[in-house]
């Protein structure tokens, strides 16, 4: 088992990173990954029910993106990015603010042509996000929904034309700034089919924060701090999944993110808890995964926590392995790219 940074990194060429949603969602390219055999299969993703057994219960993660990237400008009509991170309660929130240093405390931004929001600086953080509270007429969500943005990664730098492509179809509620990309893949359609064949849906959620892109930069990485995100596991997912692994049957996990929710919410008895909570969980090779028995993932970035994830998932060299398989056969990676079942 390797803890080096350098151990987790390959060569990926810049033209292979997806910067286009695949169009149906479920046309996206799917290399199944047997890591028993240390085997793999080019499909697509509509065949992925070919690998879903009758019994298997599919747990997804339901939480909704909200179009967190605002303009807004200063009284002097200089202009600034705000991208809202976290709520602090109502009308505050934790920010990132491009240019930041140009905006002092109490001073305001105002966004949209008629100013229907305008942001005022509270607080200053320690680690440089600000805290900024929102004033404006009406509920909130709703001006957000007409002025703000989606908040793409920063790999992706072709428009977005519609804006749904970065949520997927059965998103609830939540406020995330990043879209738990596996769940992507799915239609309407194809999540019917699934559940014709015998395949039970889990919703549970995991509110996915910026620092799912943030790079590992210690060369150790047990010396790297994971992000917090809030995660909620409601009761019936709790009951539907435990009976399922007393009886044996697989707990397939739709994305990362999933798996961290699933992963953090086991007591030493093996059983799923009911609850709300923020986890800090970093898998990496070593971890022993008491939850799930499958996983449906994209292609990560080189060095990053979610590649350690999936190694830990299988191993380390394999999973190197595939990714090298990934680029000579050129399917696309990251938010917008193609998909893999582990199994």
């Amino acid at each position: 088992m390797s803890t080096l940074l350098k151990d987790y990194d390959y060569n990926l060429p810049e033209y292979l990173i997806g910067q286009h949603p695949t169009e149906p969602r479920d046309h996206s390219r799917l290399m199944a990954v047997n890591k028993k055999t240390m085997t793999t299969e080019d499909k697509h993703f509509y065949d992925i029910i070919d690998y879903l057994n009758e019994g298997d219960i599919l747990v997804r993660n339901s939480t909704k993106v909200i179009p967190a990237r605002l303009i807004g400008r200063k009284e002097t009509g200089a202009v600034l990015e705000i991208f809202l991170l976290k709520r602090q309660d109502l009308d505050t929130w934790e920010c990132l603010i491009g240019h930041a240093k140009k905006l002092k405390l109490g001073q305001k931004v105002y966004i949209g042509e008629n100013n229907e929001l305008i942001g005022e600086l509270l607080e200053i953080k320690d680690d440089g996000n600000r805290i900024i509270k929102f004033y404006y007429e009406g509920v909130f969500e709703e001006v957000l929904d007409k002025l703000g943005e989606m908040p793409l990664p920063p790999y992706i730098v072709e428009k977005l034309e519609d804006q749904s492509r970065y949520q997927t179809v059965y998103a609830k509620r939540g406020e995330s700034v990043a879209a738990p990309t596996a769940g992507l893949h799915f239609t309407k359609e194809l999540l019917e089919k699934i559940k014709n064949k015998g395949i039970t849906i889990v919703d549970i959620y995991l509110e996915v924060g910026l620092g799912t892109f943030r790079p590992v930069q210690v060369e150790d990485v047990l010396q790297h701090k994971m992000h917090t995100e809030k995660f909620e596991i409601p009761k019936e997912a709790c009951e539907i999944i435990n009976k399922a692994k007393q009886e044996g049957r697989r707990i397939v996990a739709v994305g990362t993110t999933t798996v961290r929710a699933l992963e953090s919410a086991v007591n030493e008895n093996g059983e799923l808890l009911e609850e709300v909570a923020d986890t800090d969980i970093f898998i990496y090779p070593g971890y022993k995964f008491k939850m799930i028995d499958a996983l449906i993932t994209n292609f990560h970035l080189p060095k990053s926590t979610l590649l350690m994830l999936v190694s830990a998932f299988s191993s380390r060299e394999f999973m190197l392995k595939v990714y090298k398989e990934a680029v000579e056969k050129e399917y696309h990676f990251f938010s917008f790219g193609d998909a893999m079942f582990i199994y």
